[in-house]
């Protein structure tokens, strides 16, 4: 492989003592110049995730330098005084956790420049046992501190640390971990990088009032403010911090990618470093070869061409949102401000929520990262007849909202909720990002009030659904990809659902007849069955296509068409245990129908990447025509 860029080696494995509090002048010198060498590091290994297209999360993971830095020498001066893990509530910060493992000799340097890369082990979230030399599994943001707050239990006489941010301390848990460091006075030790950025706007604007320092200090903590780029102060807290007993946030407060010129102080800074930028930045610190190898970095390309399916290719996520303004702009002013509230939880521009925000702000919420509470908010804005809480963030992050989905059908609230970033397409991020068990959502009973769960197939799809299900009362929940999805053709290469189609709640449809049996799918996974299909009849095999786009309802006629074929096989992204598939075999023993059955899901670790995803999965064109060909014996 390529040799790394950036020589590694001038890393300077510096020891530091907490009991001496004030650095000196050589400690100050190694100090910045390995802040300095890891932050070049970061921005360009990071930066060949944004030019091969699979993104990176640059900002947390730079400004972060100056502390990783301080605890990897306190480390290294005390290593029985520290649980030695630089365990990180703000999953997308990985990049600390790959470099890291790269200094300590884990992990070949040369493997960095496969950042987000498929098959590469090198997802967009710390994974434990899945990248050499990472100790944990962060999950999604701000799910750290409890389990930290454990960590710190199992071992009494030592100090943990947690690195935190502005961002995932909006989470909830995080409140709770507070109150349970605090009552059992755990030695644990927040570091919080207090940068006031998140995706979708700055804190100080959106939660109007409300800041770190004075939350933590309302659960009981003691708190130790300061200039995150002061290393003098930022090392004389965090020694402070040290030897003090139980638990204390050290809250750091810089800007953004602080030194970064365009993406300072921005919230763009929070994503990947534009591969323009990140060239400007190396060369401008003398890193010239990393600045060559990027600009010699060429974005991978899926050439597999889909039968079936049209040259053209959108973003449901945002076809959400376009839809969802046709329909207010149908109402006036008064009328939406009375009867809609559309409450963001820091993902607009994923969710397509954006579009609202920009066409009709009247009517939208700029909220944090607090999925629970802004449902529920939704959830009771709509529980009067005629009003329409509206919801949206990413498909994993609706395990989070079960109970929440619970009481607002207990209270026959009306709420439409978009779920983005579905399934495992286009999903760097990796395992505990994909969007698997959406089915979780309908966890009512058979009686309870209406909750309807849509994947809709294509563009097309997604705004007659809307225009369906829209004013619908109940909880409703649409569904769709990270990734772009093609339209869906009918047999004489027209948009099968175009022109005059109308979505009806609750039906299934036809996409493909045949008399061997079917394939049953939806959302993103309905294109690459269709391919398989349109490729199978072309072996001789005469293989139907079912689109199930309401994903929960049983449609009774078209059961008992399937139902009579030879073999059904259910296709989805979904997790096998717990998706459609996992009951579609049992609604059709109980009506007496017995074909040859299988169901095809997502059902082991992530390999990240993009498309890459699918196949890996068994569920691309292939591995549907291989599980086909399987049931008919």
């Amino acid at each position: 492989m390529t040799t790394f860029p950036i020589d590694l080696s001038a890393y300077k494995r510096i020891s530091l003592d907490a009991s001496k509090p004030t650095l000196t002048a050589e400690q100050k010198a190694d100090l910045i110049a390995n802040i300095q060498l890891c932050r070049d590091a970061i921005v360009f290994f990071t930066a060949t995730g944004a030019a091969r297209g699979v993104g990176g999360h640059t900002g947390g993971p730079f400004d972060t330098v100056p502390e990783v830095m301080i605890l990897d020498a306190l480390f290294r001066g005390a290593a029985e005084k520290y649980v030695p893990i630089f365990f990180d509530e703000a999953g997308h910060r990985v990049a600390t956790q790959y470099l890291m493992s790269t200094l300590n000799g884990d992990l070949p340097a040369e493997r960095l420049m496969e950042y987000r890369a498929a098959h590469s082990h090198l997802p967009g979230h710390p994974e434990l046992g899945f990248t050499p030399g990472v100790k944990f599994s962060s999950g999604r943001l701000g799910h750290m501190w409890p389990y930290v707050n454990g960590v710190a239990m199992a071992n009494p006489n030592k100090i943990a640390f947690c690195l935190g941010s502005d961002g995932s301390q909006q989470e909830g848990n995080d409140a709770e971990a507070a109150r349970l460091a605090v009552a059992q006075n755990l030695n644990v030790k927040l570091i919080i990088d207090d940068n006031d950025v998140t995706i979708a706007g700055h804190p100080s604007k959106y939660l109007v009032g409300t800041t770190v320092a004075k939350t933590l200090v309302g659960h009981g903590l003691q708190i130790l403010e300061g200039n995150g780029e002061d290393i003098d102060d930022l090392y004389a807290r965090i020694c402070q911090a040290v030897n003090t007993a139980g638990p204390i946030a050290i809250i750091n407060h810089r800007p953004m990618c602080p030194g970064i010129v365009g993406l300072e102080g921005q919230t763009h800074g929070h994503d990947v470093i534009s591969v323009k930028l990140a060239i400007e930045y190396l060369e401008s610190h003398s890193q010239q070869a990393a600045a060559d190898h990027l600009k010699g970095i060429k974005a991978p390309k899926n050439e597999y061409t889909f039968l079936g399916s049209s040259d053209k290719w959108d973003a449901n996520r945002n076809v959400f949102g376009d839809a969802a303004v046709a329909i207010l702009g149908r109402m006036s002013e008064a009328e939406r401000v009375e009867k809609v509230k559309v409450i963001d939880s820091d993902l607009e521009g994923s969710c397509g929520l954006k579009k609202i925000h920009d066409a009709y702000p009247e009517v939208f919420i700029s909220s944090g990262i607090m999925e629970r509470g802004n449902f529920s908010a939704a959830a009771g804005f709509g529980m009067e007849p005629g009003k329409q809480g509206i919801f949206g963030t990413f498909s994993a992050f609706l395990e989070m909202c079960i109970s929440e989905i619970t009481m607002a059908r207990l209270n026959n609230s009306n709420v439409l909720s978009h779920f983005s970033h579905s399934g495992i397409d286009d999903m760097a991020d990796n395992t505990c990002h994909f969007g698997l068990n959406n089915m979780f959502a309908d966890n009512g009973l058979s009686d309870g009030y209406d909750t309807n769960l849509y994947f809709p197939a294509d563009p097309h799809q997604m705004k007659a659904c809307l225009e369906t299900i829209f004013h619908n009362p109940g909880l409703r929940f649409v569904f769709s990809t990270r990734s772009k999805v093609p339209a869906i053709l009918d047999t004489n290469g027209k948009d099968f659902f175009g022109g005059d189609y109308k979505f009806v709640s609750g039906k299934d449809e036809v996409i493909r007849e045949g008399t061997q049996g079917y394939i049953v799918s939806f959302g993103e996974a309905l294109y690459r069955s269709l391919d398989a299909v349109e490729r199978l009849k072309q072996e001789g095999i005469d293989i139907g296509l079912i689109n199930k786009p309401t994903l929960n309802s049983i449609d009774e006629e078209m059961m008992a068409k399937i139902g009579k074929s030879p073999i059904v096989l259910v296709v989805e992204s979904f997790n096998r245990k717990t998706g459609l598939g996992s009951r579609f075999g049992s609604q059709l023993l109980e009506r007496g129908y017995k074909p040859n059955y299988n169901h095809l899901g997502t059902h082991i670790e992530g390999c990240g990447g993009l498309w890459e995803q699918f196949p890996h999965q068994g569920i691309d064109p292939a591995g549907i025509m291989a599980a086909v060909k399987k049931l008919m014996g």
